[in-house]
């Protein structure tokens, strides 16, 4: 019997870096998650999901309001708990803690300590992917997202994006889990995830720690 496929992988970059669809691959790619004969659940998780608020695009994990701080930390709480539950299953997770600590500082000059989360992911065998575009690709971009949005005004102002993606790519660096930063300007899915797979190969990222 071959050895167990659980990779930990954690996305994270502004918007328009397709995290998303990228996830969605990793998730079908039999590199990270074995070669599949039938299709299942996804183990594929946001700290994007507006689970605070009863309308669309509201808040949650990473845009919370200061009055909901405990239940944000709560949540992170009982992520990492059962992460630890269940550590030999492959997780990947669509933005994160280093979301948070992004949109918090950025509205409201809030800087999260997260070393207690990352200490705990770190021991699982966590590994963050920065997924990262050049500047001048975020035009393009924008007209592939513009197609499926159904919010477009978001992405109206593409100054905001580069300024959030110089401080990600900080906190990114200061983070002590393997990171790997990959450039998705050429938009092309596949490629990018066959460049995680390969690291994830590479640095043991693909079984359990």
């Amino acid at each position: 019997m071959s050895a167990k496929l659980c990779p930990k992988i954690i996305l994270e970059g502004t918007r328009l870096t397709f995290k998303t669809e990228s996830a969605f691959s990793l998730n079908e790619h039999p590199r990270i998650v074995g070669p599949r004969k039938y299709r299942y659940h996804s183990p594929l998780i946001s700290g994007e999901w507006c689970a605070f608020t009863n309308f669309p695009w509201g808040r949650g994990l990473i845009n919370f309001e200061p009055q909901e701080e405990a239940m944000a930390m709560e949540t992170y709480q009982t992520w990492v708990r059962l992460f630890e539950l269940l550590r030999y299953y492959s997780w990947i997770i669509d933005r994160f803690h280093l979301s948070t600590k992004m949109f918090q500082f950025q509205k409201y000059q809030k800087n999260y300590d997260f070393k207690w989360l990352e200490e705990r992911l770190f021991a699982l065998g966590f590994h963050l992917v920065f997924c990262y575009r050049r500047p001048e690709s975020f035009v393009q971009a924008r007209k592939e997202r513009l197609k499926v949005s159904g919010n477009p005004g978001q992405y109206d102002d593409l100054d905001i994006f580069i300024k959030e993606q110089e401080l990600m790519r900080t906190l990114v660096r200061e983070s002590m889990l393997p990171v790997l930063e990959l450039d998705v300007s050429n938009n092309d899915i596949i490629q990018a995830t066959n460049v995680i797979a390969d690291w994830l190969e590479m640095t043991g990222g693909l079984y359990a720690k």
